[in-house]
């Protein structure tokens, strides 16, 4: 595999089908901050503890994995010969997840301050970076249809990583700070 191929050069980028377009347009942005999101969990693993979080991890890995389908169905434009990657039950497939580590940290009801140890607050970022990918992936569906499962699943993955990194933090008994000036937001 070469790793410069020189066609980028020029501005712009080849998406699925071959069509061209300039490394700022809405679509690229979109596959690109999922990318930046895969990234970022690989780094939000690099900090957690194999032996106590090798639960976590296992799901991190199949996380990575399904963000490059989605990074692969965004990159296909309506028209382009490609077959949807993402099965349309991959949200609802996290929903056990979430629910399953959820039970692990103590209920709030208020926001939580991103942060804690490394491990949750590399977790909290990618979180955010996750919401970034969707808001761009919904600036996408204005000017483009997309599938609907990738939209869904890269919503249900931020509400994941909110709670693994919590879960990481109850497991290191790390106490998590609340935003003192909100009252009471979440409600069971």
């Amino acid at each position: 595999m070469r790793i410069y191929t020189r066609g980028g050069d020029k501005g712009k980028t080849s998406l699925i089908g071959g069509q061209r377009r300039g490394k700022h347009d809405v679509r690229v942005e979109a596959y690109g901050s999922v990318d930046e999101a895969g990234a970022f969990i690989g780094l939000a693993m690099s900090y957690l503890n194999p032996a106590r979080d090798e639960d976590i991890l296992e799901v991190l890995a199949g996380v990575q994995q399904r963000l490059w389908d989605v990074g692969a169905d965004l990159a296909a434009p309506p028209g382009a010969k490609y077959t949807p990657r993402t099965p349309d039950d991959a949200a609802s497939n996290l929903e056990p997840i979430i629910d399953g580590f959820k039970a692990e940290a103590d209920t709030i009801k208020k926001f939580v301050m991103r942060g804690g140890n490394s491990g949750a607050a590399a977790l909290h970022v990618a979180c955010t970076v996750v919401r970034r990918a969707e808001r761009r992936m919904v600036a996408l569906m204005e000017d483009e249809e997309i599938s609907p499962a990738n939209l869904k699943y890269v919503n249900r993955l931020s509400d994941l990583l909110f709670v693994l990194a919590r879960a990481v933090n109850a497991r290191d008994q790390k106490p998590e700070r609340t935003y003192d000036a909100g009252g009471d937001v979440f409600r069971e």
